[in-house]
């Protein structure tokens, strides 16, 4: 029997994330180090931006309120989490989800003046297609934005590879930086968001081996990846 492909089994491991309800707890979970992104990123009220592996749209939904004259498009790979979203965007009249994976975005290219992405990059299946295919879809003068706390410059992170149920890409800052410049991103960098979530004084949960190692990694914090897409800028 064939193994699944990496898209199958992604997508059918975050249909389970979604159908026990893990989708609804990231909001709570990088809130901390998703709203200094946001503030860095300075949206105006006419952008249109993606949201690439949205999940269940929380930051799909905090990115509305921002672009109030403009469109948010929540992407991702599991239609279950894309059902989650819909019901809980009702009241979101500028956002839409969609199903789409990151290795062909299904929409026009030039479309978008912003791609964010939380907590997803190091999921794709070949994240430089998925670099690339950003770089497509987003407007000249345009720019990428990519969020994750999986990278090789964390320590107190790898052990996590061992642990999720799909495959990763433990990249680090200067591995991902030279991605963004090969799918052709300009003014390309990278530097971290501390998270400054007070750590409990006992760990128990299974991502870390006590109290102190959990302390290390939110000091060391996430990594937040740019990149724009030259050209005559947004009007």
């Amino acid at each position: 029997m064939a193994e699944a492909k990496p898209e199958t089994k992604l997508r059918e491991e975050f249909d389970r994330w979604a159908a026990d309800g893990r989708g609804e707890g990231m909001e709570s979970d990088h809130l901390p180090i998703t709203l200094p992104m946001l503030a860095r990123m300075d949206l105006q009220a006419d952008e249109n931006v993606l949201d690439a592996g949205c999940g269940s749209g929380w930051l799909s939904r905090l990115i509305s309120g921002r672009v109030t004259q403009g469109r948010v498009v929540g992407m991702d790979i599991s239609e279950e989490m894309i059902r989650h979203a819909r019901r809980a965007s009702v009241d979101a009249a500028n956002v839409m989800f969609i199903i789409g994976g990151l290795d062909e975005i299904p929409w026009e290219s030039h479309f978008f003046t912003r791609v964010a992405s939380v907590e997803s990059a190091y999921y794709w299946p070949d994240p430089a297609r998925g670099l690339a295919e950003c770089f497509r879809v987003l407007r000249e003068g345009g720019s990428a934005w990519i969020l994750i706390n999986y990278y090789r410059d964390n320590p107190y992170c790898h052990q996590w590879g061992e642990t999720l149920a799909v495959p990763t890409h433990l990249l680090s800052g200067s591995e991902w930086e030279a991605l963004f410049t090969a799918a052709g991103f300009s003014d390309v960098s990278h530097t971290n968001i501390p998270d400054p979530t007070p750590t409990p004084a006992a760990y128990t949960g299974r991502w870390f081996r006590d109290a102190a190692e959990l302390a290390a990694f939110r000091a060391m914090g996430a990594l937040l990846l740019t990149g724009k897409k030259a050209g005559a800028g947004l009007e």
